[in-house]
């Protein structure tokens, strides 16, 4: 469909009452194929804004940003070792979407739930869509792997080899490796009329495996691949990477744990013989909901359903394609998956597994690396100064861009509110900190060894950690920090710390706002920003702020800070409308917002409103965006653009022209419902004039100028590399800021 040819759109606002479904029957239709928005009959035909060909589905939205990081897997300006790391967060992406996204769409289809999305499809017509394109994905990562990648990692001397390529000397130091640290691990599981078939756990990767006794009678047996050994086991070990000359000591060998197990299945089944043994790696469903209404301890729900996600459904198996179809039919009859869930492939089937090269010592083969900026009013020599940071933000407000700025003067912020004697209390925000966390340790200091009131937050329901902050929880709660976990219903996304401190015959409040976690090894992969400040009204939302989230509280007047699920919305939607009202009167309106995704049907409304009215619109989305640019009379002055790099972009910058007086927000929200509605989000405003400019002119504009990373989104919902001119120097966002910050060193 090329909706690109869409003439003189005229649309229609949804009026009053005019539910979803009903405005989808109004413009007769309620499913995507029942109409063609470029046919010749329906140009110049009113088009209403709830129309489903104007929307892009969230699912397979996201399944492009998935193809756009198997583009970078594919890209030949990356150093080798960065793809493999590339390919690897594919794998690692697909597991989490297949756990989440369609384990949920899986619970809709299998409980009679028909409700259509935004862009009019059954949770049973997405899965359906999702298997063909994912299918694709998965295929064609495997095949890059094993005829570009693997050739290209053995030219440079890693090499990965099958079991049957070992010369003797490697398959005994192999053999001997599976006596000495594989066999002890490893638990056949028989299954027949006296053993049940085996639980398979949640991502595991494991054998199935067929042996004959000495009676010619033929038995199945299960066995898992150990997930705490290394998946590609070391056949000769590295001396130290690179000599100083550029030359290379010696390759690196490998063979892949599973290869390593089938060939000494013999061991674990004396007296049989092996007949057959076939990898397979099982998916279940992550999205389990918490009956938080009937939870008297949140933190024991948590434990129990971190436990029940190892036995959610299996939502995708995935097998090699040499398997046969005997055993293929047991493994489906028992994990109770039908075709459409069995994925059928060449190659690994782990590819997160290949992260572990990315361990290796080379780095002629990995991007240079930099050391990150510390701004001048935040260096100091020591404890004795670490006061100097509060006189540095009474000074003026201090923006950090991570990781090109360093991450340590935040925990610094927080070890000089922990020895301070003036700090009189300290509370924060923890979403992902991740173990080991400098952050967590410093706030246990300022209790055990202070004496500091110190107030926690741990969002218990961060997915995929809540492990670890379940243990930091506990660990908190044990030293006397006041623990709490959030609101009932609402997950607490936001990030920021508050400092309360002593200064004269008055109280001072400092805070720390930012667009990510306080995790100090995230902080050095993932793009985002923070920002100090001491704004007396900022300090006294961000009181209400911890009031509202430990205590009671219905303030929904905060002063500067947006909140959700408070005021976010309605504020956010204010601006915009605000720009649509001054571009109606003559003044040149233009939205710049950049973010994680876009999926809103409100905002995206709003946008496509903003667009007719004539307001520019850049959209800088690194992941999924549910909204068609380009489109004649409704979007053309939308332009969405996805940087992916070196680091993921992860902060969240709204920019608004406001007739000149311009507006920047930041913070934690995307433009998501569940972040507008369902989440206790912080949208902070950026107010000193000089950090304004940085953003729009060192920060956004190097974005909208990258012409290397960057690729613009068509209005089919597929994304394009923007192409330079000939002459055209290329730019790319991330090395410019890498190149600015070794040049203030």
């Amino acid at each position: 469909m090329n909706i690109q040819k869409v003439k003189h759109l005229k649309v229609l606002k949804r009026s009053p009452g005019v539910t979803h479904k009903a405005a989808l029957f109004r413009s007769g239709r309620h499913k995507m194929e029942s109409i063609q928005l470029d046919a010749p009959e329906n140009v110049g035909q009113a088009v209403i804004l709830e129309d489903p060909h104007l929307y892009i589905n969230r699912e397979l939205g996201l399944l492009e940003f998935q193809r756009r990081v198997l583009e970078e897997v594919q890209d030949l300006r990356n150093p080798l070792l960065e793809r493999i790391k590339f390919l690897a967060i594919l794998g690692s992406n697909l597991e989490e979407f297949f756990m989440v996204r369609v384990g949920g769409l899986r619970m809709q289809k299998d409980a009679g739930v028909n409700e259509i999305s935004p862009d009019g499809m059954t949770p049973a017509e997405q899965l359906a869509e999702i298997r063909k394109v994912v299918l694709k994905l998965m295929e064609e990562a495997r095949g890059y792997f094993c005829e570009t990648l693997q050739p290209e990692l053995r030219k440079a001397g890693i090499w990965i080899m099958d079991y049957s390529e070992l010369n003797a000397r490697q398959r005994e130091s192999v053999d001997a490796y599976f006596k000495e640290a594989i066999f002890p691990v490893l638990t056949p599981l028989a299954f027949d009329p006296g053993h049940p078939f085996p639980h398979i756990s949640n991502l595991s990767l494991n054998l199935a495996v067929v042996i004959m006794d000495q009676k010619g009678q033929k038995h199945f047996a299960r066995v898992k691949v150990p997930p705490s050994l290394p998946q590609l086991v070391p056949i000769k070990r590295s001396s130290g990477g690179v000599r100083k000359d550029g030359t290379v000591p010696h390759d690196h060998y490998f063979v892949w744990i599973d290869d390593v197990i089938s060939a000494n299945l013999k061991t674990l089944f004396p007296g049989m013989q092996v007949v057959e043994a076939h990898p397979f790696h099982v998916t279940r469903n992550a999205d389990f909901e918490i009956q938080e209404v009937e939870a008297l301890d949140l933190l024991e729900t948590m434990e129990a359903s971190v436990r029940r996600r190892r036995f959610g459904p299996v939502v995708r198996l995935m097998i090699n394609k040499n398997m046969p179809r005997h055993i293929r039919d047991i493994l489906a009859e028992n994990l109770r998956v039908d075709n459409n869930d069995i994925y059928s492939l060449s190659g690994p089937l782990v590819l997160s597994s290949l992260m572990q090269l990315t361990r290796i010592e080379r780095y002629d083969l990995k991007d240079r690396p930099f050391v990150p900026y510390v701004p001048n009013p935040l260096r100091f020599t020591g404890d004795a100064d670490r006061g100097s940071i509060f006189a540095a933000i009474r000074e003026r407000d201090i923006l950090l861009h991570h990781p090109y700025e360093s991450f340590v003067p935040v925990v610094d912020f927080l070890k000089a509110a922990a020895r301070d004697p003036n700090v009189l209390a300290i509370k924060q925000t923890l979403y992902r900190v991740g173990s080991n966390s400098p952050v967590v340790k410093t706030l246990l200091e300022a209790v055990r060894d202070h004496g500091k009131q110190v107030a926690v937050l741990v969002e218990l329901k961060a997915r995929f950690d809540e492990e670890s902050n379940i243990s930091w929880a506990r660990m908190l709660e044990q030293e006397g920090v006041h623990v709490t976990y959030g609101l009932l219903g609402l997950k607490t996304h936001s990030k920021i710390a508050l400092v309360v401190r002593r200064e004269d015959e008055r109280i001072r409040r400092y805070v720390h706002l930012g667009t990510g976690n306080y995790n100090h090894v995230t902080a050095q992969l993932y793009e985002d920003i923070g920002l100090f400040t001491c704004d007396e009204q900022i300090g006294a939302d961000a009181t209400d702020l911890f009031n509202y989230l430990t205590g009671y509280s219905t303030k929904n007047d905060y002063s500067k800070l947006l909140v959700a699920p408070i005021n976010l919305r309605q504020r956010f939607e204010d601006l915009v409308c605000q720009e649509i009202d001054l571009q109606k009167k003559g003044e040149p309106g233009h939205l710049i917002f950049k973010m994680n995704a876009l999926v809103d049907p409100g905002i995206i409304r709003l946008l496509y409103e903003a667009s007719q009215a004539g307001v520019k619109i850049d959209l800088l989305v690194r992941g999924i965006c549910s909204l068609r640019p380009g489109i004649k009379g409704l979007s053309e002055n939308i332009r969405v653009i996805s940087i992916l790099g070196r680091f993921l972009e992860h902060s969240r910058i709204f920019y608004f022209r406001n007739g000149g007086a311009e507006k920047i927000l930041m913070g934690s929200a995307d433009l998501m419902p569940r972040n507008l509605d369902r989440r206790v989000e912080v949208l902070f405003p950026v107010e000193d004039p000089s950090i304004i400019r940085r953003l729009r002119d060192e920060v956004l504009e190097n974005y909208l100028h990258d012409n290397a990373k960057a690729r613009i989104m068509l209005p089919d919902g597929n994304y394009k590399r923007i192409t330079r001119a000939q002459d055209e120097t290329e730019h790319v966002a991330q090395e410019w800021f890498i190149s600015t910050i070794n040049s203030r060193q």
